[in-house]
């Protein structure tokens, strides 16, 4: 049985502090085997560097993937030659980067993690679905296990990819929204399913900003600069078992964690165990 955890958006220095304090413990207690992190955020907040992925590689990520604000920063073209750093596959063709990666297990099982962009209520880019349905037969030649980050803002363009791939990958998990949503599910088809899971950074704030400026933005209309907020820092995500002869989910959890010193209790990990 393969384990894998899929963390929610990484947002800024406070998610970079949380995955690097957290994730040693989190992996000896979840044991899980590959770590994805969604990370468009991790650099001041939006965007990604070399320097800022360094940071979450050293931390024991071993896939980045991210979406719409992964070109927010200059050096983000550099930080996309590194294989395990995905932007989405559904960009245009000559874009710098790539869509999608495979990286092995401790026991050397190949893993396919593709990073896929929603077109609902976001920036436009290339159909997720023509795109991923593409892609299917050169992905099932390099892995059978195949998870989806779908980076995507409506609920239902999420769940639409979910029911699009049951039973053709392992897992489709939402990213984007910073919530971490209640509907974790196997698919009939064996597909690991959930909307959201949720963000890794300050949770005390309005999706990881701080409080004031968001209101003022929303209130007045008027432009705001939406600093990071620095409480409460939780780490988010999902945790997916595998069966890996047959790339078929068997269960999936929840799971949300407190940086020490925020809150007294800092283990909220979901008893959904397996």
């Amino acid at each position: 049985m393969l384990r894998i955890a899929l963390i929610g958006d990484v947002v800024g220095k406070p998610g970079r502090r949380a995955l690097a304090q957290l994730v040693p413990d989190l992996r000896r207690r979840l044991a899980f085997d590959i770590l994805v992190a969604n990370a468009e955020n991790c650099a001041g907040g939006k965007g990604i560097t070399p320097d800022t992925v360094n940071e979450l590689f050293a931390a024991g990520v071993d896939v980045v993937t991210t979406g719409d604000h992964v070109f927010d920063q200059k050096s983000a073209v550099e930080a996309l030659g590194t294989p395990r750093v995905l932007r989405p596959l559904n960009y245009p063709p000559d874009t710098p980067g790539r869509g999608w990666t495979v990286v092995h297990s401790p026991l050397g099982v190949p893993v396919a993690v593709v990073n896929l962009l929603g077109r609902v209520f976001m920036k436009p880019a290339d159909c997720p679905f023509r795109a991923i349905e593409q892609a299917l037969p050169e992905l099932r030649a390099a892995a059978r296990v195949i998870v989806v980050d779908m980076h995507a803002e409506a609920t239902s363009e999420k769940m639409a990819m979910g029911w699009f791939l049951d039973g053709r990958v392992s897992a489709v998990c939402g990213t984007h929204t910073h919530v971490l949503t209640a509907d974790a599910q196997v698919l009939p088809g064996g597909t690991a399913y959930i909307t959201d899971v949720g963000m890794t950074g300050a949770h005390r704030s309005i999706l990881g900003r701080e409080i004031h400026a968001v209101l003022a933005h929303f209130v007045t209309g008027m432009p705001q600069r939406f600093e990071l907020a620095e409480e409460d820092v939780r780490l988010s995500g999902a945790l997916i078992a595998v069966q890996e002869e047959t790339g078929t989910a068997s269960a999936i959890s929840i799971f949300q964690e407190h940086l020490p010193g925020h809150l007294k209790e800092n283990k909220h990990t979901s008893e959904n165990q397996f």
